[in-house]
């Protein structure tokens, strides 16, 4: 089946590959119409590797998808062919002690989409189990359908922050993560969110939505922006999102005593972590890895018109173009949030 192959560090084809497609009892074959090119898939494009994940042989990319069934395991029930779909990519081990405390995305016998050595969904069919597919509602589009994977990311954070009513939220990075965890702390009863960055464009996107204070950081320091909004005292939740080492200079001046503070952008390399700021202030210190029950919650935010993420969606490419895509989403242009490819 065609696919888009990662060869080796910055080579891609598009080329026939042998792929499973045996559907099993449990299984659903899909026709892919829409996928979207995550910061992931782009830094094993660039890098060949993220942490310990590294790409040693060819891997088909791609892992934010929404399609069509064409055919339904035989234990299956509540789906049929025609029904349009988006697809949780990971798999986990439901016996596993980490699924059993309902800690899935942690469990270390996960299958990922496009994750070495996991094969991914920027292909024309798929099979997937019909326990992590979900019916896309008729109000949403295939587009919305592949972005409910990187919003699962977003919803995931701000439950972990534990969000009060009417809370203030900071987010460092406004790139597509950024953006929706934003929304997503506005979703869950946020009264408003300050974000961060250091790119005009992107600010300017996210500023466009209603309860988002865009600040640029080249021109003020996050500190006084957050003392500005906040009368001094501090955000209640912060929302680290950018990745960025330096990020985590002086970031224990931004959340309020007892604030919280969600790990959510993952550095490349370590960081200086000022324990004393901390501890002095009771700040609570939140990780996320992905998302766990929350991919449903995810859609229904988005069908029931709490998000709008359309205007996140910055081109559409053809399969045909999938490494055109690609070198795209890698030279990183200031007014691009979210590439799509559509099969």
């Amino acid at each position: 089946m065609r696919a888009l192959v990662l060869e080796r560090i910055r080579e891609l084809s598009l080329r026939d590959i042998d792929l499973p497609l045996a559907v099993g009892p449990g299984d659903l074959r899909i026709r892919i119409d829409t996928v979207g090119v995550c910061g992931s898939d782009v830094h094993y494009y660039t890098h060949g590797r993220i942490g310990p994940f590294i790409v040693n042989e060819p891997m088909v990319l791609g892992h934010e998808a929404a399609g069509t069934v064409v055919e339904v395991g035989s234990t299956v029930t509540g789906f049929r062919p025609g029904d349009r779909v988006c697809m949780e990519p990971g798999i986990p081990d439901l016996t596993s002690r980490a699924s059993k405390l309902g800690l899935y995305n942690v469990d270390p016998s996960v299958v990922f989409w496009a994750t070495p050595p996991v094969h991914g969904c920027l292909t024309p069919e798929v099979v997937h189990p019909a326990a992590f597919t979900f019916k896309l509602p008729d109000n949403v589009s295939f587009a919305e359908g592949a972005m409910v994977e990187p919003f699962a990311v977003g919803l995931q954070a701000a439950a972990k922050a534990r969000i009060a009513p009417g809370d203030v939220a900071v987010v460092i990075g406004a790139g597509p993560i950024g953006i929706m965890v934003a929304l997503a702390a506005l979703a869950g009863g946020c009264s408003r969110a300050v974000i961060a960055d250091l790119v005009d464009e992107k600010l300017a996107i996210a500023g466009r939505y209603p309860g988002i204070t865009p600040v640029n950081i080249r021109r003020e320091a996050l500190a006084d922006a957050v003392a500005r909004e906040t009368g001094g005292w501090g955000a209640d939740v912060v929302f680290e999102a950018s990745g960025s080492p330096r990020a985590f200079e002086g970031i224990f001046a931004l959340p309020r005593p007892g604030g919280c503070l969600v790990l959510v952008g993952m550095p490349v390399e370590p960081v200086a972590f000022d324990v004393v700021s901390a501890a002095a202030k009771e700040i609570r210190i939140e990780t996320i890895f992905r998302y766990a029950n929350v991919f449903d919650r995810a859609l229904a935010m988005i069908s029931s018109g709490k998000v709008d993420l359309k205007p996140l969606i910055s081109h559409t490419f053809a399969f045909q173009d999938s490494i055109a895509a690609f070198e795209r989403a890698a030279e990183g242009r200031p007014g691009d949030v979210k590439l799509q490819i559509k099969l």
